[in-house]
């Protein structure tokens, strides 16, 4: 009785295919078409997908995502403000919503919009005779205003910021970080407008958020060990810029500036071991701060 010849292996996804080299992992035989390098000879596709989906996702040196390279949420928030300023200019109708109001008529004035969206402390003629600003319980305000700009000019200087800061730093904290950044400083500099702006003082602007983005980035090289020289001019000058151009809002930039300093510090300083949670935590307390004096100055305000 006489034995059968051997069999050539053929490819597992193409019987056609005749094959010696095998998968290194799973040791199925696998073509040409379906060889895929690895450290020590060739993977089936299976396996290499297998092999990417037990590894763990890249992380920044606070914890963030690797996405923050790519800056999709800077760009987004850029977006939203462009977005805005359009919506706000139409709802204007005219005037002198894009220049012509301030800072030597460089600067727009108010529209629909931004009167709908700044921070205001308390109206008692507003629209219909009715009472307006967050003292009113538009709270939702301490947000809006800091998507809302007088003016293309406005929009462009805070844009510029944002482009340069935003980028650096979310690459570094992750988008998820990076936003909680933000979004804290912005929120934060519009608190501390409601609390040392004259009550019917209308404010907008994103700068807000940018100087807690520049306090951010001067705590972050701190913490990375890097020479922070170059940031403490830019700062200072913006520090001069504020204090010296009348119609800008000194407690909404400081205000900014020192929740973003804080913000940072939570981020930056957290204990590898529970790095998540101490941020998390961190950052509802700083929540919990802003609220209470936003309550407490509402109460004086209705007093």
């Amino acid at each position: 009785m006489s034995e059968s010849p051997p069999t050539t292996p053929v490819c597992y996804r193409h019987p056609s295919r005749e094959t010696y080299v095998r998968c290194t992992r799973c040791n199925r035989p696998i073509c040409p078409d379906c060889m895929r390098e690895a450290s020590v000879g060739h993977q089936c596709p299976e396996c290499v997908a297998e092999g990417r989906r037990g590894q763990r996702p890249a992380r920044t040196a606070f914890g963030g995502g690797a996405a923050g390279r790519q800056g999709y949420v800077t760009k987004t928030l850029i977006a939203i403000n462009v977005a805005l300023i359009l919506i706000s200019i139409y709802s204007a109708r005219g005037g002198d919503a894009v220049a012509g109001a301030g800072f030597g008529g460089l600067l727009g004035g108010p529209t629909p919009l931004t009167s709908w969206g700044a921070v205001l402390g308390l109206d008692r003629f507003g629209p219909f005779g009715a009472e307006e600003g967050i003292a009113a319980g538009e709270y939702y305000r301490l947000f809006t205003a800091m998507f809302l700009h007088y003016g293309l000019l406005h929009l462009l200087m805070n844009m510029w910021a944002l482009w340069v800061l935003g980028r650096s730093l979310e690459a570094v904290l992750g988008p998820l970080r990076f936003l909680a950044l933000y979004l804290v400083a912005g929120v934060g500099g519009n608190v501390a407008a409601y609390l040392f702006s004259p009550v019917n003082a209308r404010t907008v602007g994103a700068s807000t958020a940018i100087f807690g983005l520049f306090a951010a980035l001067f705590v972050i090289m701190r913490r990375l060990g890097r020479d922070t020289s170059s940031v403490i001019p830019i700062l200072v000058i913006n520090l001069v810029f504020t204090f010296a151009v009348p119609g800008i809002s000194i407690a909404g930039h400081l205000g900014g500036l020192t929740a973003g300093a804080a913000m940072a510090l939570v981020l930056a300083y957290a204990p590898r071991s529970r790095r998540t949670l101490f941020q998390v935590g961190g950052g509802a307390v700083i929540g919990l701060v802003l609220a209470g004096l936003t309550l407490m100055q509402s109460a004086t305000l209705l007093a």
